[in-house]
């Protein structure tokens, strides 16, 4: 934004960092949910038909873009959709991203079909957010209005990915501190967390927790043991919710009720903490789950997005231009 009429730093009258989080608040506010209205009309229907035939042919993938806009967001700039190439290594093969994030290939073939539409218009940041929200409503989850004029990261960070993104071995003290880096509370920790009533987790991740832990329900872990052996099987899958594992509702929290949750970080979120009340609520009214979601993602969407003329539009998600 122009920076018109502001003076310079020794003549603000409050601190540096309440000047940083106005700075913050514009970059913000230059999101708007009718970014594309007249430059690209058809963005935000061509996206949502995309979603629903890749979540129509794998209910998975609404979990994975899903979570790939999580994963994109801890800076929502289609930093984690950048490949390696011989002069920089990218987010993909970060600890939390290797074999694991998927959806490149969904992103792919819509951004393809944006750049037929309106060409160098539509940035990749927006399309992994939008899509976020379309595979929740998808798989029978709440709307949300994103907001939109995200632009793209010219770089990407493996540290940034490796550091900031929340690993499933975290403690409930360490999952609060994650998310408050980034502004968020408790509860809205609780809530996002409640995405995982879809999509699946690796045994590498888990098996710790169904061999070596005590606070689990015997017979759920007997029952995973079978497809995540105590060595090997790295790779094999589990369902993060396994009452209702394609389906966006509040059976996650039900089942950290029954200590039936997969990922160590699950359960810790009801395990005699703080979090306990915010789990009970969820359990008990879904309605409540939905709304509390649906709010912290639009926080979420927000987080340090590139806009004005930050950043560019690339023609190709997976390479700058």
């Amino acid at each position: 934004m122009a920076s018109k009429g502001c003076p310079p730093f020794k003549r603000f009258k409050f601190p540096l960092g309440l000047f940083l989080l106005h700075v913050i608040n514009l970059a913000s506010a230059q999101l708007s949910s009718t970014f594309y209205a007249t430059s690209c009309p058809q963005a935000l229907s061509t996206i949502k038909s995309a979603v629903n035939s890749a979540v129509s042919n794998e209910a998975r993938m609404g979990a994975s873009l899903l979570r790939l806009h999580f994963h994109d967001c801890f800076g929502c700039d289609g930093s984690i959709l950048l490949d390696d190439t011989a002069n920089t290594t990218g987010e993909k093969t970060a600890g939390p991203n290797n074999n694991s994030v998927r959806g490149f290939e969904v992103i792919d073939t819509i951004k393809s079909q944006m750049e037929s539409l309106c060409p160098g218009v539509v940035s990749c940041a927006d399309i992994v957010a939008v899509a976020a929200r379309d595979s929740v409503v998808a798989l029978g989850g709440p709307s949300w209005t994103v907001l939109l004029g995200r632009r793209d990261s010219t770089s990407a960070s493996l540290s940034a990915a490796n550091s900031n993104i929340p690993a499933p071995t975290l403690n409930l003290s360490g999952l609060i501190s994650a998310f408050s880096n980034k502004g968020f509370t408790a509860k809205e920790m609780v809530a996002l967390s409640g995405s995982h009533t879809i999509g699946q987790a690796r045994c590498t991740s888990f098996r710790t927790r169904i061999y070596n832990e005590t606070n689990i329900d015997s017979s759920f872990a007997s029952s995973l043991r079978g497809n995540c052996p105590s060595t090997g099987g790295d790779n094999n899958l589990s369902p993060l919710d396994t009452t209702s594992p394609t389906s966006f509702d509040n059976a996650y929290f039900n089942n950290l009720q029954s200590q039936k949750g997969l990922l160590h970080s699950d359960q810790q979120l009801f395990s005699g903490g703080s979090t306990d009340a915010d789990v009970n609520s969820y359990s008990s009214n879904s309605g409540s789950f939905a709304t509390d979601f649906a709010n912290a993602m639009v926080k979420m969407g927000n987080l340090s997005p590139l806009t004005g003329t930050s950043g560019q539009i690339r023609n190709n998600c997976r390479k700058t231009n």
